[in-house]
């Protein structure tokens, strides 16, 4: 690890300002940074700590009936509001099948919008990356890489996104708060990632010095608390990145949908709206022929990058299930946070990584 300098400002204004400086990173938890600081991914020149700062804390629902989840509520907190989770339980089931219970209790929501993907050249020093060192090629192309992405690399970058949140925000239509030297902006969190192209190292829209401050979701999006699902499959049960999740929401009348939301994640090198799907499903009824019409809609421009073309396959019978359970209704609203974590869930909500094995797969 480099020698780094250390800044603690006070306020939002001062930390912008010193994060403007080249070679600076904000650190919150760490629970990204510091496993890429110690492998010698990351090599910033200064850590601006934003732990303290004020106003960054809450969740709080406004005036117009959207809620706001400031970028320091840590993951744990938000999945066990009991506000927030019984208008966005797909939020919280999609927070719960994240990492495990320790990173959970540390890990910020703001933090969890910026973390880097798994991809293992990636974190391998050693191997040709162009995320981490732009121009040095893709050794994932010719590797190991049936994890990878089935839906908008490019040459230069097969890597996948790695966040289960924020599938289940951009199926409900989030906003990102950003400050920066120029103020306050906003921007829809289907905007701010970047898909690789020709520069797969710029994975997001923040300008140097610029911070996210508060995540939104607007109130149009609890309309579909009763009818929306987070599903996820991978590898093993215990704390592992999804092979290819879905975060899926209806609004139903009389058995037929009036709307829908669905979102994709562990395909991309962004959590991937599936809009004309979405299309296709409004005014159809919600049965097996509408949902796998729908998720062959959704991967209509999937192709393989590598040894991963069962991802496609995967993905379009992961999508008609989590539109099933969607159809068939959320689980009771998940409680305010108990003492022991899962003591008190209500019946029929199994968060992913409580379930026995085998449970998640497709």
């Amino acid at each position: 690890m480099n020698r780094f300098d250390y800044l603690r400002p006070a306020s939002i204004a001062e930390a912008v300002a010193a994060a403007s400086k080249p070679g600076s990173v904000y650190l919150a938890a760490g629970t990204n940074l510091l496993d890429l600081m110690k492998g010698g991914v990351a090599r910033p020149e200064r850590l601006v700590d934003v732990t303290h700062l004020p106003g960054l804390g809450a969740i709080e629902t406004l005036s117009d009936g959207a809620m706001r989840i400031g970028a320091l509520v840590k993951n744990s907190a938000l999945a066990y509001d009991a506000a927030f989770s019984a208008r966005f339980p797909a939020v919280a089931e999609a927070l719960l099948s994240g990492a495990s219970a320790q990173l959970r209790n540390a890990a910020t929501v703001g933090g969890n919008l910026l973390q880097r993907t798994r991809c293992p050249y990636f974190y391998d020093t050693a191997s040709a990356c162009n995320k981490r060192a732009p121009g040095s090629g893709c050794d994932a192309l010719g590797g190991a890489n049936e994890g990878h992405a089935v839906l908008g690399f490019s040459e230069h970058c097969i890597a996948t996104h790695p966040s289960d949140f924020c599938v289940a925000l951009t199926a409900l239509g989030a906003i990102v708060e950003i400050e920066g030297q120029g103020g306050r902006r906003e921007v829809p969190i289907t905007d701010f990632y970047r898909l690789p192209g020709d520069t797969p190292e710029r994975e997001n829209l923040l300008s140097p010095g610029e911070m996210i401050v508060a995540l939104r979701l607007p109130a149009e999006a609890a309309a579909f608390a009763a009818n929306q699902r987070y599903l996820k499959v991978r590898e093993r049960t215990s704390y592992a990145f999804a092979v290819v999740s879905a975060a899926a929401a209806l609004t139903l009348a009389d058995g037929t949908i009036t709307e829908a939301r669905l979102a994709l994640g562990g395909v991309a090198a962004k959590p991937w709206r599936a809009e004309e799907a979405e299309a296709r499903l409004a005014g159809r009824p919600a049965n097996r022929a509408a949902f796998e019409e729908a998720a062959e809609i959704a991967f209509a421009a999937a192709k393989p990058s590598g040894d991963n073309s069962y991802k496609i396959a995967l993905g379009r019978r992961l999508v008609v299930r989590a539109l099933a359970m969607a159809a068939a209704g959320t689980p009771e609203e998940m409680p305010a946070l108990p003492a022991s974590p899962f003591a008190a869930l209500p019946d029929g909500f199994i968060p992913q990584d409580a379930q026995p094995e085998g449970a998640s797969h497709v």
